[in-house]
């Protein structure tokens, strides 16, 4: 299994609208080949920072299976304007 790691900064002002957009993409995540499940997080310090932890059986299920799928350009469509800059995702494994 293998944790993917995403820092999300939101536009400022731009969260709310973020949430509701989450709710409709993650129901596309969770019916991928190889996801496990996710956990996004909002920062107390920062409002328009949010974490997202996605758990995947092999980096290949996140990089070739979602990220080349039909499903993960719906997923951009709802999301990707959100983030200001585009985020940096990183595939961690347990040690």
């Amino acid at each position: 299994m293998i944790l993917e790691v995403a820092i999300l900064n939101i536009k400022p002002g731009s969260e709310t609208e973020f949430e509701k957009s989450f709710e409709k993409a993650k129901h596309i995540i969770s019916s991928m080949e190889g996801y496990i499940s996710y956990q996004l997080s909002r920062c107390i310090e920062h409002e328009n920072k949010y974490l997202l932890l996605v758990n995947w059986l092999t980096v290949e299920h996140h990089e070739v299976g979602f990220r080349g799928s039909a499903e993960y350009q719906e997923w951009k469509s709802l999301l990707h304007h959100f983030y200001e800059p585009f985020p940096v995702v990183e595939h961690f494994e347990a040690v």
